[in-house]
């Protein structure tokens, strides 16, 4: 388990290194993130090369026996770049060149760029790539599906889809170009969608376009790699990843690296209203889920956050222990902050880091060194992993094509998601968040949302699930489009009507209008959104509405299909229903629970084989006391307790 620092050696005076190197090795830190927006200061001007700071800054670190990652740093190219060719300039939806002078505004596809790119990637790996100290590389930064018009993307794009489809004929039937005499009479007439919102053009169109953005993103990451690999085969390769409004495919991502890179900045200010999903352990979780092992955190909260907006309030105490410990306990193997010192110039001068303006280490500070400290005591949790019997289906398409058109007031993909997540968290179960090709069979419950837009293999993989005794759960608007991103003309749920053992009458997009349920029991749970109005086949009634012209019709229902089970969700409920009926499911499919947790509490488990380590997180700021059925060994206090109490954001690790 490590602890680093994001350091930016290109933004302090060369006097300042050896003194921030010997700091660091003092406080307990691992590693250093380096050199990922320092094109202009190793290429001051067109092939001409400068890397003897790097060489000095390198060597510092060497010295103090710090690893390095070392930043490809393509994310920002040179203003001489720019200027002399400004065909790499990425072009807007409304096709207009992006004004330069921030970061992320070249064209990934520009084969000019890809030149350059290439030349600083091949330099840096020729000079490093048997350095001992550097011992891993990024590739670019914080990587977009970059929605790029210029005339290189549009050409691009056109090919992609000729190569996907095969004819113009084929593309005008995928797309539904009848509609608003939309229809394509040559392939120049194909243009990426347009700056109007997305929910006004053609949502085939549209998808289309972001598979295609996300392949691209992919592929410049692969042929980085590829530059890398050539010097290096050894290399240890990862970009870092982050939700943004283009969020790529992360699963295509990350397929030609070595590991997930996260950024996370977990909020400052918690929400009082209990329906809202403020912890990370989710992102965590899906970040963990990606490539099916552990990951590094790139970039870690260190402070108030600033910049592109105004300062969020300054982690509380015990945030920067509590946080980089959850990261630990969800996979993360190694925590890097964002950053050692705050910047002075710049943009994100108020994007603070742990040592502020004044230079004087602070509270902050001396919370991040105990937090290496204890870090350091985590050896013994090296070879653990996480074991999950319970999984959440995660689509990159199944969110974008949501996105492009919303379905009702308040409605959300990735909220659906978070509380099911939420749910299985508040019974201390460990959750995997998986693609949708995933191979599920180590699951005892499977819960895959929402899933919007037809994938043959996908929806083979959910009734191969049940069919071999799984307990899946769907939930409303699923079924709905086919591959194009187009309606079916079927009764919903279409292809998984079967499974379900009920089909969809009619349905109520009722937005922020609230309604209630009563499941068999006799309880009553508030629902609001989307009201599925199912007549049952095989299935049995789990719920039924209490409102409304289909009141006493069933809400969520439960059938019995070959070897397993598959429930359905047809509304959007509070929190109440989905901590009941997930402890429903667990209690059925025998995943342990872990009652009376208290508010804000997280629990994940750690197993070696032979040993469980199981990691208490109070994220709250309010004290938290937990029994335990029996006297555990603490891994942090080096002491046995049978009752762990917690103060605001903090964090206990027993031996089980």
């Amino acid at each position: 388990m490590k602890i680093g620092v994001d350091y930016y050696p290109e933004q302090w005076d060369s006097s300042m290194w050896s003194q921030d190197a010997e700091l660091m090795a003092k406080t307990g830190v691992k590693t250093v993130r380096i050199g990922e927006f320092a094109w202009s200061r190793l290429e001051p001007s067109d092939g001409s090369f400068d890397f003897s700071w790097l060489d000095d800054v390198i060597g510092i670190f060497s010295h103090f026996g710090l690893e390095v990652v070392l930043g490809i740093p393509t994310n920002c190219p040179p203003l001489w770049l720019y200027e002399a060719h400004p065909e790499i300039i990425r072009v807007g939806s409304d096709e207009i060149p992006i004004q330069t002078g921030i970061r992320a505004h070249r064209c990934i596809n520009s084969p000019v760029f890809m030149t350059y790119a290439k030349r600083i990637t091949e330099q840096l790996v020729r000079r490093y790539g048997s350095n001992p100290t550097v011992t891993a590389w990024q590739i670019d930064n914080e990587l977009e599906a970059y929605p790029c018009c210029c005339d290189e993307c549009r050409r691009k794009f056109r090919e992609w889809l000729i190569d996907k489809h095969d004819t113009l004929e084929n593309i005008n039937r995928a797309f539904g170009t009848s509609v608003w005499s939309g229809e394509y009479t040559s392939l120049s007439q194909i243009a990426p969608p347009t700056a109007y919102p997305k929910s006004w053009q053609n949502p085939a169109l549209c998808l289309e376009f972001y598979r295609f953005t996300s392949e691209c993103t992919a592929a410049y990451v692969k042929e980085l790699s590829m530059v890398i690999r050539r010097e290096c085969p050894k290399a240890q390769l990862t970009t870092n990843a982050c939700f943004s409004e283009n969020t790529p495919d992360f699963y295509k991502l990350f397929n030609e690296v070595d590991f997930v890179s996260y950024d996370n900045y977990p909020p400052t200010r918690l929400s009082t209203d209990p329906e809202a999903h403020y912890s990370h352990a989710f992102e965590l979780d899906l970040m963990r889920g990606i490539k099916g092992r552990n990951f590094r955190i790139m970039e870690q909260l260190s402070g108030s956050t600033g910049g592109w907006a105004a300062m969020s309030p300054t982690p509380k105490p015990g945030m920067i222990i509590g946080y980089g410990l959850q990261a630990l306990a969800h996979g993360a193997d190694t925590v890097v902050h964002f950053r050692w010192r705050t910047a002075v110039t710049g943009a994100e001068m108020f994007c603070h880091g742990l040592i502020d303006h004044s230079g004087i280490p602070g509270r902050r500070f001396y919370e991040f060194a105990e937090l290496c400290k204890t870090a350091s005591k985590l050896s013994v949790i090296d070879t653990t992993e996480i074991i999950s019997e319970a999984a959440i289906i995660y689509s990159p398409d199944n969110n974008y094509a949501l996105e492009i058109q919303p379905q009702a007031d308040g409605f959300s993909y990735m909220e659906q998601l978070r509380m099911f997540h939420k749910a299985f968290a508040r019974y201390g179960a460990n959750v995997d968040i998986v693609s949708p090709d995933a191979d599920l069979s180590g699951y005892k419950a499977v819960i895959a949302p929402e899933m919007f837009v037809y994938k043959k293999s996908s929806a083979e993989n959910l009734y191969r699930y049940v069919i071999n005794g799984g307990t899946l759960v769907m939930t409303n608007r699923s079924g709905v489009k086919d591959q194009n991103n187009n309606c079916f003309t079927d009764t919903l749920p279409t292809v998984y009507r079967e499974l379900i053992g009920a089909e969809i009458t009619e349905y109520d997009p009722i937005g922020a209008a609230e309604q209630t349920i009563v499941d068999f029991a006799g309880n009553k749970f508030v629902c609001r959104q989307w009201c599925d109005v199912l007549r049952l086949t095989t299935a049995k009634a789990y719920a039924e509405y209490n409102d409304g012209f289909y009141r006493c019709c069933p809400a969520v229902t439960m059938n019995r299909y070959c070897s397993g089970v598959a429930y359905y969700v047809g509304t959007v409920c509070k929190s109440d229903f989905y901590e009941s009926f997930v402890g429903n499911i667990m209690r059925q499919t025998g995943i342990p629970r872990l009652k009376g947790l208290p508010a804000g509490v997280e629990v994940t488990t750690r197993t070696n084989g032979l040993d469980d380590f199981i990691f208490f997180f109070n994220n709250s700021e309010t004290p938290a006391s937990i029994r335990l059925p029996k006297a555990m060994y603490s891994i942090i206090d080096s002491i046995g307790r049978d009752n762990i109490e917690l103060k605001p954001f903090g964090f206990d690790i027993v031996r089980k």
